[in-house]
């Protein structure tokens, strides 16, 4: 198939899929959702790595050219930028790299799950790259946002109330750049910066992720396709819900196949 696999817990990696299909208009990607276990943010570390080592063994075996693991959470038990030959990418270094070009203050907030803001995986790798810059950085976990974003409640008082609650006491601490460290999150922008302000910059890992790929393909790492767009959704739990949902965060864009898929157990 010689298509990009991307991985998630569920519906929210369909906004990287967008984000990407959108960028590379001539690839074929397939998308895999594990909804028979979802979430992934109230996991474990150690169960999260072995769904995700499971998912992308899944993936490598329908001859993908690369992994997108685009769960925030799988992605902080990301250890090796290459499986089994096949090069693998994450969300959070992509995001990390665009919150430090963004801020000029040093002052940045990240905001996930439970599991991503506990890993300190956000923490820990914007203090490497920044090296002798001095950052202060502030993570809240918003479990609720995700939800709400898959029940459609894109841009609702409630959602609005919500937000509010979670982000007044980081409106406070003076950031100046604010990571989406959830696949959902980016659904949820227009709550997020009616909070925050136009001050800060929102930055959302899947349209980083976007420039890491096409240096790629500049550099000749991956090579890149040059047939029509083709978006294949695979999920472990077949669900007219998750197809309608999935179909609803890809507009404009139209999935070309759907069918359930099991993963490869490790």
């Amino acid at each position: 198939m010689s298509a990009i696999g991307v991985f998630d817990s569920g519906l929210g990696g369909t906004t990287v899929l967008r984000s990407l299909a959108q960028r590379f208009p001539n690839e074929k990607f397939l998308y895999i959702g594990d909804t028979a276990r979802l979430p992934y943010g109230t996991k474990s570390p150690q169960t999260i790595r072995k769904y995700l080592e499971q998912a992308t063994k899944t993936l490598i075996s329908q001859s993908v050219k690369a992994v997108v693991v685009a769960c925030n959470s799988a992605s902080t038990q990301v250890r090796e930028n290459l499986f089994d030959g096949v090069p693998i990418f994450n969300v959070i270094d992509p995001g990390v790299t665009a919150a430090l070009q963004a801020s000029e203050s040093g002052r940045i907030g990240v905001l996930g799950t439970r599991s991503t803001v506990e890993s300190g995986e956000y923490q820990r790798r914007l203090r490497e790259r920044a090296g002798e810059r001095e950052l202060h950085i502030a993570a809240v976990a918003c479990p609720l946002f995700v939800p709400l974003a898959e029940e459609g409640w894109i841009d609702d008082p409630i959602t609005n109330l919500v937000a509010y609650r979670y982000l007044s006491a980081l409106k406070e601490s003076n950031i100046d750049t604010l990571i989406l460290g959830c696949t959902h999150y980016p659904l949820l922008k227009s709550s997020i910066a009616r909070v925050m302000g136009n001050s800060v910059t929102l930055v959302d890992s899947g349209e980083a992720l976007g420039d890491l790929i096409q240096s790629e393909f500049s550099t000749g790492n991956l090579q890149a396709h040059t047939g029509p767009l083709e978006l294949h959704l695979r999920s472990t739990d077949v669900s007219t819900y998750f197809l309608r949902m999935a179909e609803t965060f890809l507009f404009p864009l139209k999935p070309d196949s759907f069918e359930k898929i099991d993963l490869l157990l490790t």
